[in-house]
């Protein structure tokens, strides 16, 4: 008996043993499962202006996941310019923001601005244009010469035409500028009080075709065919935030590329998304508007040969200069003050697949 009573408490023991270790690797395993599906961090995303569909990629990045897998938790809201959007991100009140890299360039050179930086450009070219009725004689940009141009306040394309009309040898005094508010700057050239008017292309343009302009009667002056050097809207972080967490940065520009490679292979879906975030969104307007923001604006031939989200920082210096003969810096910034590539994956992870 006593034996068999030394076997049955072996037995039990080994038994115990071996429950006890699968325990533990149970235990081990929902820890990593919990760590790794908890997120390694909060952001408070701000876009400079109200939603259109060039932000699709930040929602369908949203809507499939591609934050979820980087364990990030993405709130997005809107800020009334990107002066704002730079003020919130400088405070810390949003952790990101999208805005135009080229107010960044001004930002930067107030007393005391905090040192924000761009760690990826989404717009490889600016957005700025000139958009005019051929049936008043605008065909090309030296046309607008005895022309009247409609010009809303704060107008950011506005900013750089000295810098676009020395370089095109156009004598700006020829060209009545006519200060307007942006709820009307379509309005008034669809009914011919003006020949033409300052702002986006891809949101002027698009807008009058909407209010039954024919598309025929319409040219697209873009700034970028003209030699504006400029990139456009670009993905800002704060500067603490980036250092504490440069990871949860590097994890928001890979799903943010998840997300345009998503907007490009489905732009209908990407449109929907959109239009399903503003208030009586139109899916056909906001997909016309898509495709030109891919076409003009992100999918450029830099892009294609170097991928998305970085810049040619000789490109960028040359940017700065035409900014310059507008805007008179106390400290002129150099490229490397204004974009980190550190935050970039490699160029193979970047091309448009």
């Amino acid at each position: 008996m006593s034996g068999l009573r030394t076997i049955v408490l072996r037995g039990l023991l080994a038994l115990l043993l071996v429950l006890a270790i699968a325990l533990a690797a149970l235990t081990s395993r929902d820890a990593a499962a919990a760590e790794t599906a908890a997120p390694s961090a909060a952001i408070h995303f701000t876009f400079d202006r109200p939603i259109d569909a060039s932000m699709a990629p930040f929602f369908l990045a949203a809507k499939d996941g591609s934050f979820g897998t980087e364990r990030l938790n993405v709130s997005f809201n809107s800020a009334a310019g990107s002066p704002e959007a730079l003020a919130r991100v400088a405070k810390g009140d949003s952790e990101l923001a999208l805005v135009d890299i080229n107010e960044l360039i001004r930002f930067r050179d107030k007393d005391e601005a905090a040192p924000v930086k761009a760690v990826f450009v989404l717009f490889n070219r600016a957005p700025y244009a000139i958009v005019a009725r051929r049936s008043r004689g605008i065909h090309l940009l030296p046309d607008l010469d005895g022309k009247t141009v409609g010009v809303a306040d704060s107008d950011l394309s506005m900013r750089l035409w000295p810098a676009l009309a020395q370089q095109n040898g156009i004598n700006a005094s020829r060209i009545k500028f006519h200060k307007i508010s942006a709820a009307v700057r379509e309005p008034i050239l669809s009914a011919g009080q003006v020949d033409a008017v300052a702002g986006f292309s891809y949101l002027s343009a698009v807008n009058l075709r909407d209010r039954g302009v024919p598309g025929s009667d319409l040219v697209v002056l873009r700034y970028a065919d003209y030699g504006c050097e400029a990139y456009g809207f670009a993905v800002v972080a704060n500067p603490a935030f980036a250092a504490a967490k440069p990871e949860a940065v590097k994890g928001f520009v890979r799903a943010l590329i998840a997300g345009i490679n998503a907007t490009v292979k489905e732009p209908a879906r990407a449109a929907d998304e959109a239009a399903s975030r503003i208030d009586d969104g139109d899916r056909d307007l906001e997909l016309e508007r898509l495709r030109t923001v891919l076409v003009d604006n992100i999918l450029t031939d830099e892009v294609k040969r170097s991928g998305l989200g970085g810049i040619d920082p000789a490109r960028l210096e040359r940017a700065i200069d035409q900014i310059a003969q507008d805007f008179k810096f106390r400290k002129r910034p150099a490229a490397a003050d204004i974009f980190d590539s550190r935050f970039l994956p490699p160029v193979a992870a970047r091309l448009i697949n």
